[in-house]
Formats: structure tokens, sequence, C-alpha cells
């Protein structure tokens, strides 16, 4: 990773494709903590403000949370971070993908999106008023919708974008879908980096079973968006 951040610093290449890591093993080689090649890769070039986008042929999807555990989720939730989450997916949607006004609908956090606060409060106190505050500056946030319907709706071609509020609320339905042809995009670096959707898969090294799709399509979309960062 450091040799490839030294070739993007030294104007040897614009874009990275990264490969599927192990965070414990990584951990376990010396590494006092290691959360994952985004944050990493942010350290690394000093960007301040990045998000994870998992991008496929008709669905794309922005994470608020990250790596956290799932009990961890509702406490980290502000404001803030989703009008974050919010903007920068407006950003590259428009940098990236060209898409002039782009529609980005927000899922909410609990079961019907929590039902006028009948199962949690999150989306009225947090959730409801970010999109309330992104809306003055960003047109054609929806939200929050019902995180059972909300990639549907995406799939019908409602909107270019969906902001997920945690790590599996994205990627069920996305793996779901697009398991060998989705990629991980990250906005916010002052390059291109992309990677495969998937992990290491110990439990088939060596019996030559893998399939290379997805790392296909992560190169074919750094080669699509490279010189657009």
């Amino acid at each position: 990773l450091d040799k490839a951040m030294d070739i993007i610093g030294a104007n040897g290449a614009d874009s990275l494709v990264t490969a599927p890591i192990n965070k414990a093993s990584i951990i376990a080689s010396g590494f006092k903590r290691f959360e994952g090649h985004t944050e990493y890769l942010a350290k690394k070039s000093h960007a301040k403000n990045v998000a994870m986008m998992f991008v496929a042929e008709r669905l794309k999807i922005t994470l608020v949370t990250r790596h956290i555990a799932l009990k961890d989720v509702p406490g980290r939730l502000s404001e803030a971070g989703i009008i974050s989450a919010i903007e920068i997916t407006s950003k590259y949607l428009k940098k990236y993908f060209r898409i002039a006004s782009p529609r980005i609908g927000v899922a909410g956090l609990n079961p019907h999106a929590g039902e006028n606060g009948s199962f949690g409060r999150e989306e009225e106190l947090i959730i409801s008023p970010a999109i309330k505050t992104a809306s003055r500056h960003i047109k054609g946030v929806t939200g929050p919708v019902s995180p059972d319907v909300v990639f549907n709706a995406a799939l019908d071609g409602k909107f270019d974008a969906v902001i997920s509020m945690y790590h599996d609320q994205a990627l069920i339905p996305f793996k779901v879908l697009y398991f060998n042809t989705g990629v991980n995009l990250t906005l916010g670096l002052p390059f291109v980096r992309t990677s495969p959707d998937h992990g290491t898969a110990f439990d088939i090294a060596g019996k030559g079973i893998a399939d290379p799709s997805s790392m296909v399509e992560a190169i074919k979309l750094a080669c699509r968006l490279s010189g657009k960062a």
C-alpha cells in the first residue's frame, strides 16, 4: 500500500485497485491497529472526509457507519455523519458518474423507518433532521425510507444512490444481487480507489475455484473513472 501511494504521489498513477485483505492477519503481523483500506488510505493521503460506496450495474450504496459492531451503530449515528454521507455521495455522483441532478434515498435504521417512533426514535431525532439540513443545499434527497423498501426503489430507478446507516444493512442486499460483480469505491480520496466487494476467502485458497469477476469489475471501474478524482 505504501509503495502504491508513493507511485501515485509521484504522478505515476491516478487510480488504485486493492485486493481483499484479512485485518486479523495484518494486526498479527505487527500493526497495532488496522481498521481497513479505507481508513489507512485516508490517513496516508490526508483526506478528511471519505466514504465507502458500493457500486453495481443498477445499485449504488454509501455507508454512514463502516466496520463497527451492530450494537454500537445507534450510538454512532449523528446528524453530522449522515449529512456528510449525503454530501459526498451527491458530489461524486456528479463527478464520477456524470449525474447532473442526483436522487438520493436515505434508509432508516429501524423496521419501517421507526414507524413514527414505534420501533425506535433514531429516524425522528437524528436521520430526519439530517435530511432536512442537507436538503437546504442538496436537492433530490428523500427519506428516511424503510430499509426493506429503499433498495428495491433504487433498483426500480427511483434513486441514483442509497445512504445506508450501517454495514450489513447495505451489504446483505448488495451481495445477494451482485456478489460476483459488485465493487467497493472509496469516495473522498485524491485518487480513484476501487476493490472487490468480497473478502480473502481463505477457505477456498489453492483450490482453483475463486471467481475473479469482482476484481475484474473493480479494475474496469477504476479505468473508467481514471482522471476524474
